[in-house]
């Protein structure tokens, strides 16, 4: 008896691993522009828009199919961003404006749940937290800072398998970096500085396609 019990154990093992199976995924996509604002103190503020442009990166996926997926994602991102600010007295403080330098990094662990139509067709959604890490340099002085927030993210879209290990990738994604928890970005007297901000947020709406290779 105990001797089927653990042929019946190991069975229900051996199937559950044979189901599993990991996937690199590559993306790359265009990011819309952003506009941000924030007065950071009574007598001061900045205005300004973070560029659209193109995004990239790589992701490693632990998919159980017919369940779901988790993954480590890496994206970054160059970009500028044209701002408008002022510190001082407003009303008689002179308007600066300066074309940022920006560089985002994500690092994400995304949890995604597959739904899949057919064998070419497997539609998902699903969301993810990690954080961001964010240069900005202010080429008139080349001074430079870096912020780390926590971050989070939306997605949906659909992988078509072109092969049994291959599928084009094509979805549309949300970013957001918590600017409470860490700080953010400023812009003011000496032209870029990092510290606590809860008044503006950065949302970076993207569409995105890559490349699905299953790991045999």
């Amino acid at each position: 008896m105990k001797k089927l019990i653990l042929i019946f154990v190991l069975g229900i093992l051996f199937n559950s691993l044979s189901a599993q199976e990991f996937r690199v995924n590559a993306y790359g996509g265009y990011i819309f522009k952003d506009q941000f604002n924030s007065y950071f103190s009574p007598s001061s503020y900045y205005n300004g828009i973070i560029q659209d442009g193109f995004r990239w990166g790589l992701g490693v996926e632990y998919v159980i199919p017919r369940k779901g997926g988790l993954e480590l994602q890496y994206l970054r991102q160059d970009t500028n961003a044209p701002t408008i600010y002022q510190s001082g007295n407003i009303m008689n403080g002179d308007l600066q404006s300066t074309d940022f330098d920006l560089g985002f990094n994500w690092i994400m662990l995304n949890g995604t749940r597959y739904i899949p139509v057919n064998e070419k067709v497997e539609p998902f959604a699903g969301l993810g937290i990690g954080m961001g890490i964010f240069s900005i340099k202010n080429p008139d002085n080349n001074t430079q800072r870096t912020s780390t927030k926590l971050a989070w993210n939306v997605r949906a879209g659909s992988n078509f398998w072109v092969s049994s290990n291959v599928a084009i990738r094509l979805q549309a994604s949300l970013f957001s970096a918590v600017e409470s928890v860490g700080g953010g970005f400023y812009f003011g007297t000496g032209g870029t500085g990092a510290g606590l901000s809860t008044y503006s947020t950065m949302y970076q709406f993207g569409l995105e396609g890559g490349l699905v290779f299953r790991i045999p």
